[in-house]
């Protein structure tokens, strides 16, 4: 297993997105949109799970993922997704932490998730800091870590 991070210059980009786009979440296909238009900062990453150079899980790290605007937290991580075939494996425990060490190596020294899930995070080290707006218009908890 092998968790690697992009940027659209990455010879699997193209790979991942169809892989996110074609996954069972249903907003596999808005990230698949975001990495066809291009439209993550130069520092934004999508972080991916390989087995045998196939995707197998993904997720982001970006300047504001669905929090709205008006918050101040960054960076964020997001579209955290395990293929049904890999879960138990701690994926997401491992993109995460990649996602984590690439963010300390950039300067931050805190990171954020939002989520709808309560006691997923947590476990990760993330502490809820209480209900927040995403940019969807519905309130969802905003998780943060020390890095």
């Amino acid at each position: 297993m092998e968790i690697k991070a992009l940027t659209s210059k990455h010879e699997k980009w193209d790979t991942v997105a169809a892989y996110a786009d074609n996954c069972s979440w249903r907003a596999g296909k808005e990230l698949a949109r975001l990495m066809r238009e291009d439209i993550f900062k130069d520092w934004e990453r999508v972080f991916a799970a390989f087995e045998g150079g196939e995707p197998v899980g993904f997720c982001t790290l970006t300047e504001k993922d669905g929090l709205h605007p008006k918050y101040p937290y960054t960076p964020l991580i997001g579209f955290v997704f395990v293929d049904e075939a890999h879960r138990g494996k701690r994926l997401s425990e491992k993109m995460i932490g990649k996602a984590l060490e690439y963010a300390k190596s950039i300067g931050y020294d805190k990171v954020y998730i939002m989520s709808g899930e309560s006691g997923l995070y947590e476990k990760y080290g993330f502490v809820c800091m209480g209900d927040f707006e995403s940019v969807y218009g519905s309130t969802e908890q905003l998780f943060v870590i020390s890095v």
